[in-house]
């Protein structure tokens, strides 16, 4: 944590940050993931999206590198309902996901399903603060 992060949420699961130097809020999920049941996840995605409402930050990233849980098979088209539009209320012009290293991004930052915003997939926080630094296309 940079001492310009402003610590929103904490608990066993995860972290949500919010930098206002940077324009980023943050999730940084823990890896008691495991653990997690799949209410506690959409619960905890749910948080994330009523944070970003509030900061109202143009950049979102969440750390996936020790996240464990396995989301359930029909958690996809309940996040395009229920979570994608409050991402997209909030202003969100580009949203990454940070993978575990050795993970290969498997295409370029592209708008997912009903996002208005492109979500990029990267290995290092340095690519996705060069990808947030640059201009929208």
């Amino acid at each position: 944590m940079s001492d310009l992060e402003t610590p929103l949420y904490q608990d066993r699961f995860g972290a949500i940050f919010y930098d206002a130097a940077k324009q980023i809020q943050e999730l940084r999920w823990f890896a008691e993931t495991e653990v997690m049941t799949e209410n506690d996840f959409r619960g905890w995605l749910e948080r994330w999206a009523n944070a970003a409402n509030q900061q109202h930050a143009p950049f979102a990233l969440i750390d996936t590198r020790v996240f464990k849980h396995h989301p359930a098979a029909d958690f996809m088209p309940w996040r395009d309902e229920h979570i994608i539009p409050q991402y997209n209320r909030a202003g969100i012009k580009k949203f990454a996901f940070l993978l575990p290293e050795g993970s290969a991004p498997t295409s370029e930052p592209a708008p997912e399903g009903p996002a208005q915003f492109p979500t990029g997939y990267f290995t290092s926080r340095e690519q996705i603060e060069r990808w947030f630094a640059e201009p929208e296309s």
